[in-house]
């Protein structure tokens, strides 16, 4: 069976003093998550435990983002985590820049359409 989307959502987050790459992601994924309520599992007719969930993760720093510590969040599903540059680094009069971090969640099923 074909893998099929049937549901993006987007979120944005921020570590403002930190510069902790890693809990930008988070809350980005978090403002994605948290907002909704979705049943698409039950729609479906699928347990939530099908559902395939590809995360993308935009930030200045890839390279400081601790994927495995992002998959708690998921409850369920099959999550994965890809982070690529993006977001933005705002610069603060102290030198040390505001983290924000985009994310897009993609939830999948393998399924025949019909």
């Amino acid at each position: 069976m074909p893998k099929h989307r049937v549901l993006t959502e987007f979120g944005m987050g921020t570590s403002l003093r930190r510069q902790d790459y890693t809990q930008a992601a988070r809350r980005a994924l978090q403002d994605a998550l948290w907002h909704n309520s979705i049943n698409m599992a039950e729609l479906f007719g699928f347990l939530k435990e099908a559902m395939i969930i590809d995360v993308e993760i935009a930030c200045q720093q890839p390279d400081k983002v601790d994927t495995s510590a992002l998959l708690d969040i998921f409850p369920y599903g099959q999550p994965s985590v890809t982070v690529t540059r993006g977001g933005l680094d705002v610069p603060r009069p102290d030198g040390n820049p505001t983290v924000i971090a985009n994310a897009a969640i993609n939830v999948s099923f393998m399924m025949e359409r019909t």
